[in-house]
């Protein structure tokens, strides 16, 4: 039988020059060509000329965060706080009216000296019983 042996294959290094590298990012910067097309042509992983991208392009920073939203996603958000702040402003209204008609109540009540707030039964509201104690305003 014949055996095969293992065939080892000699890795070898290319070296492109600092002014190569800063001419295929500014070629990359002004759109003459793409990632993908130099990946190709020079045969060399995408991940390097991201490499190269980092360290010569004076436009691209490391540290910033880009955030991309659709338009229709801030609008909602938009809407959303106005609405927000609407249902604020109007559970605010309500709370000065609750507030004037308690004081009024209290007014009231001390002018006729009838407590109003006990002598009022306010009606049931599914219908069932009956009111035994009639409303008396004075």
């Amino acid at each position: 039988m014949d055996k095969k042996k293992p065939k080892f294959k000699v890795k070898s290094y290319r070296y492109f020059s600092e002014d190569f590298k800063k001419q295929k990012v500014h070629e990359i910067n002004t759109k003459k060509i793409t990632i993908r097309e130099i990946s190709v042509l020079y045969d060399i992983v995408p991940q390097v000329i991201y490499r190269w991208l980092r360290k010569y392009s004076g436009d691209q920073h490391n540290n910033v965060k880009t955030v991309v939203e659709m338009e229709s996603e801030s609008q909602k958000a938009l809407f959303y706080k106005e609405q927000v702040s609407e249902l604020e402003r109007l559970i605010g209204q309500k709370q000065i009216e609750i507030e004037f008609m308690q004081k009024l109540i209290e007014l009231a009540s001390e002018e006729l000296e009838v407590d109003i707030k006990k002598n009022y039964l306010p009606k049931l509201l599914n219908g069932s019983g009956k009111i035994t104690k009639p409303i008396s305003l004075l």
